[in-house]
């Protein structure tokens, strides 16, 4: 099962992806995200805890990054795992900002269900709050 939500924003990739590199900094604009802290902050095999704000913390890993471009975390429990790509796509003069989860393991059809519901309704307002920010951001610097 995949979740795909993914919005423009007039911002530049190197903006957002400021953003994201601010891992503590993600409840400010991802409303289901309670706290978040990478022990090496957004790199490569970097491990640490997301506490998303219905729920208990969970162990993530960044799997992935191109900076500026893309970074990929995921988060194992037994039996299932949710693995979220974050994408920046330069398009003409605006950034498309990519925000995707996958689930696999043996419980993903069920765990799918439920958190993918409240992915598919909260991921489009995170992304409005992230290209709000990334907005404001850029016309500060």
């Amino acid at each position: 099962m995949v979740i795909e939500h993914s919005i423009r924003t007039s911002a530049k990739p190197e903006t957002v992806f400021a953003i994201y590199e601010k891992v503590e900094q993600w409840p400010s604009w991802d409303p289901d995200t309670q706290a978040a802290i990478l022990a090496d902050g957004l790199s490569l095999g970097s491990k640490g805890l997301l506490t998303p704000t219905k729920g208990k913390a969970v162990p993530m890993e960044v799997t992935a990054v191109m900076p500026n471009r893309s970074f990929t975390v995921s988060s194992a429990i037994p039996l299932f795992k949710m693995t979220f790509e974050h994408e920046l796509t330069p398009t003409g003069k605006e950034t498309t900002i990519t925000h995707r989860v996958h689930f696999s393991g043996a419980l993903a059809f069920l765990l799918g269900r439920l958190i993918g519901k409240q992915l598919n309704q909260g991921l489009p307002i995170t992304l409005q709050r992230l290209k709000a920010f990334a907005e404001s951001t850029k016309t500060k610097g």
